[in-house]
C-alpha cells in the first residue's frame, strides 16, 4: 500500500496525517487521492469504516486555495452527527494549512451559523435541507465553489434529500469537480451521477475482511487519562502469555513500552522509525517469550508471523475496519 508520501501532497498535510497516525493508505485512498487530485471526478463505492472520510478530505485540502477566504468546497452528508464528524476530520488533516471547514445543520440556531459564516471557512460540511436554507438566504455563496463531495448518497436518497442535492448541483458552478461515495448504487444516485458528473472515475472498494468467530471480544470505555491504568490491570488479571498492544503513533508505541517496562512488564516496542536489527531482535525475544508484551503500530506489525499470541489490546482504535480485522487476527490461529 502507499504511504502518503507517495501522493505528492504538501507537506503540512503528511505531518497532520502522521500526528493523526495514519501511516499508511487505506485502499480506497490509495485509488482516490492520485484520481481526486488530478481534478477528475470520481464515483467510489465504499463502505463506512474505510477511510473514505481523508480519501475526500486530503484532495479537498491540498487543491483548495487557502488565501481565498471564499467558500470552496461543499461536503453533503446525510445527517448532522455525520457532518460534525466530517468537519473534524477535515480541521484535524487541515491543522498546518490555514483552511477550515465548519459544520452546517438543522436544528442549529441559524443565526449562530450565519456568525461562524462571517470566519470565512473555504469548506461546508452541510446536510443538505440546511444547506438550502442558506442558498436562499444568500448567506452562503456558491460562485467560488470549485469542489462538490456527496458523502453516503445512498443514505442521502433514503432520507429524502434527493431533490435538494439536484437543487443545489444546478447552482453550483459547472466547472467543479464532483465526488460521489456511496455504499450501493440505486438508479437515482446513478441518474445524479449521469446528469451531474463529467465522465467521473468508478472505484469500487468491497469491505471483504470479517473477523472470525473463534475470537473473543470485548470492549471498555474508558476515559483517555484512565486507559493506561486499566491496561495495567487487564494485564494482571489475564497474565497473558504473548500479547500485541496497538498505539496509533510511533510516539504512543514509545511511551507505552516505556512506561509498561516502568511498571515491570516485560514489554518492549516496534514501529516504522526502527532499523531492521533492532525490529529483529524484539520480534526474536517476543517469540522465545523474554518479553511478554509487544507493543506496536499497524504498519510495524504487517506481516509479522508470531504464533502463540493470547491476547490483543487496542489501546487506540485503528483508523479503518480492516486494520481491526487484521490486528485482532493475531490471535485465534490454528483454531485456537
Amino acid at each position: 500500500m502507499a504511504t502518503f508520501n507517495d501522493f505528492g501532497l504538501h507537506h503540512s498535510i503528511v505531518k497532520a496525517l502522521s500526528n493523526m497516525g495514519f501511516e499508511e493508505a487505506t485502499a480506497i485512498q490509495d485509488q482516490t487521492v492520485p484520481v481526486a487530485l488530478q481534478g477528475r471526478d470520481l464515483i467510489g463505492q465504499a463502505q463506512t469504516g474505510t477511510g473514505k472520510t481523508a480519501a475526500f478530505a486530503i484532495p479537498l485540502i491540498e487543491r483548495l486555495d487557502e488565501t481565498s477566504g471564499n467558500i470552496q468546497g461543499v461536503v453533503l452528508t446525510p445527517t448532522r452527527e455525520l457532518a460534525v464528524q466530517v468537519a473534524e476530520e477535515i480541521n484535524k488533516i487541515a491543522q498546518f494549512k490555514n483552511i477550515s471547514a465548519l459544520p452546517i445543520y438543522g436544528g442549529q440556531d441559524i443565526t449562530r451559523q450565519i456568525k461562524a459564516l462571517k470566519k470565512r471557512p473555504q469548506i461546508i460540511v452541510a446536510t443538505p435541507g440546511r444547506f438550502m436554507d442558506h442558498m436562499r438566504r444568500r448567506t452562503i455563496r456558491l460562485d467560488a465553489i470549485e469542489v462538490v463531495v456527496l458523502d453516503e448518497a445512498d443514505e442521502m436518497l433514503n432520507m429524502g434529500f434527493i431533490d435538494d442535492i439536484k437543487e443545489i448541483l444546478k447552482e453550483v458552478p459547472e466547472s467543479r469537480q464532483t465526488l460521489l461515495f456511496s455504499a450501493t448504487m440505486p438508479r437515482a444516485i446513478q441518474e445524479i451521477a449521469q446528469q451531474f458528473m463529467n465522465e467521473p472515475t468508478i472505484i469500487q472498494v468491497k469491505a471483504k475482511e470479517v473477523t472470525v468467530p473463534n475470537i473473543a471480544q470485548e470492549y471498555m470505555e474508558v476515559a483517555e487519562k484512565q486507559k493506561f491504568d486499566v491496561l495495567c490491570r487487564l494485564l494482571d488479571i489475564h497474565s497473558p502469555e504473548l500479547a500485541i498492544i496497538f498505539g496509533r503513533t510511533k510516539r504512543r508505541v514509545d511511551e507505552l513500552s516505556e512506561a509498561l517496562t516502568k511498571r515491570g512488564y516485560g514489554a518492549e516496542g516496534i514501529h516504522g522509525d526502527l532499523n531492521q536489527a533492532k525490529r529483529d531482535s524484539v520480534l526474536r525475544k517476543f517469540k522465545e517469550g523474554t518479553i511478554e508484551v509487544l507493543v506496536a503500530t499497524d504498519v510495524a506489525a504487517r506481516g509479522l508471523d508470531i504464533s502463540g499470541v493470547t491476547h490483543v489490546f487496542n489501546f487506540d482504535i485503528p483508523q479503518d475496519s480492516e486494520s481491526y480485522v487484521h490486528r485482532i487476527g493475531r490471535t485465534g490461529r490454528a483454531g485456537k
